[in-house]
Parts: structure tokens; C-alpha cells; sequence
């Protein structure tokens, strides 16, 4: 097959459009991303499967630091954590107006969802700079490495969700809504829900399980 073969076939990906899809899936090219982001998904959940697995190892190994019940503030955590589910529902209500062509709706809970997750990264923030004010940091214990190895990675997500999002929201106002916008909206969304279940597997295997 030749180039200008190849350009051709690629080219009739992207133009040709299926109206009675949702709008992210009208194209192949689309369903072809958003497939690909689902694999991408996948290296994901073996990363992060890996920072809980080394989590569990060395969650007992305190070197004579502080423990989790010294250290954990249940109180900013349940914050945190409704803050976050919550930005999961409303990048819900997102996707939701996507589909019914509501250009103004989509870019109000976007917005909205992007500020809970700032509100969410701003307290991660504050308590390890508690924690680092008590005398817990990486270097204390192996229990502190692999905790903030873990939470700082999530967070890390968290931050970059959010300006990935930015882009989005950038690209919605330029363009308008469009296949191609609908599915780079459609896949921040799976990559949101995505680092919301992560954090409650944190809060759960973390927090409480520390707590008990």
C-alpha cells in the first residue's frame, strides 16, 4: 500500500461520520482513540497496582516514625474525599450535557468538577505539609516513602487531569462542539472517574485500613 493510499484511508476515518452514534463515537478515528485510551487505562492500573502492592509490603515499617493513627487527620481526609467523588458526579452531569448538545451545560460542569479538583490537590498539599511539619517525610520510615510515593502519584494525576481538562474546556470555546472535542471530553472524563475509583481504593486501604 502506498502513502497516498494510507493518507486516503486515514482521511476517511476522520471525515466519515455516523450521526446515530453519540457524538464522540460518530468517527472511527474516535472510536480508535478512545480505544486506545482505554488501553492506556490499563498500564495504568498495573502502575498503581504496583505503588498499592509496595504500600502493603512496608505499611508496618515505621523505623520508630509516627504511625498512621499518630499521624492521619480522618477529619481533612473525608474532605478530600467528597470533594473528589463529587467532582466525579458533576464530570458526570458534563458528560451528560455533551450528549444532549449543550455546549453551555457541558462547559459549566466542567468547570465546576475542575475547581472541587483544585479544592481536593490544595488540601493534599496542606497535609503533607503538616505531615512534613510533624517530622513525617520520605526519608522517616519506609511506611512515609511508599505512602507519599503513592498519594503524591495520585495527586500528580490529579493536577495533570486538570490541565489536560483546561485545554479541553479551551478547545470547546475555539471550536465549538464538534466529534473531535466530544471525544477528547469524553476521554478526560474516563481518565477523571478513573483517578476518583484510585483514590477510594487509597481511602480505603490507606486511611481506614490505617485507622483500624
Amino acid at each position: 500500500m502506498d502513502g497516498k493510499t494510507k493518507k486516503k484511508e486515514w482521511k476517511n476515518m476522520s471525515t466519515n461520520v455516523n450521526t446515530s452514534l453519540p457524538l464522540e463515537f460518530q468517527t472511527e478515528q474516535n472510536r480508535m482513540n478512545i480505544l486506545g485510551f482505554w488501553m492506556f487505562l490499563g498500564a495504568e492500573i498495573v502502575l498503581f497496582a504496583t505503588l498499592f502492592a509496595t504500600y502493603s509490603v512496608l505499611s508496618t515499617r515505621y523505623a520508630g516514625g509516627p504511625t498512621p493513627h499518630e499521624l492521619y487527620d480522618i477529619k481533612g481526609v473525608m474532605i478530600e474525599t467528597i470533594l473528589l467523588l463529587t467532582s466525579s458526579f458533576t464530570c458526570g452531569i458534563a458528560i451528560y450535557e455533551m450528549h444532549r448538545h449543550n455546549k453551555k451545560g457541558l462547559l459549566t460542569w466542567l468547570i465546576i468538577t475542575l475547581l472541587l479538583g483544585l479544592g481536593f490537590v490544595g488540601m493534599e498539599i496542606s497535609e503533607f505539609i503538616h505531615y512534613v511539619h510533624e517530622g513525617a517525610t520520605m526519608q522517616t520510615s519506609a511506611f512515609l516513602s511508599s505512602f507519599f510515593v503513592l498519594l503524591g502519584t495520585h495527586g500528580l494525576h490529579v493536577s495533570m487531569g486538570i490541565g489536560w481538562a483546561t485545554m479541553v474546556i479551551i478547545q470547546i470555546l475555539k471550536r465549538g462542539l464538534t466529534p473531535v472535542t466530544a471525544r477528547k471530553t469524553f476521554i478526560i472524563g474516563l481518565y477523571w472517574h478513573f483517578l476518583d475509583v484510585v483514590w477510594i481504593f487509597i481511602f480505603t486501604f490507606v486511611y481506614l485500613k490505617g485507622l483500624v
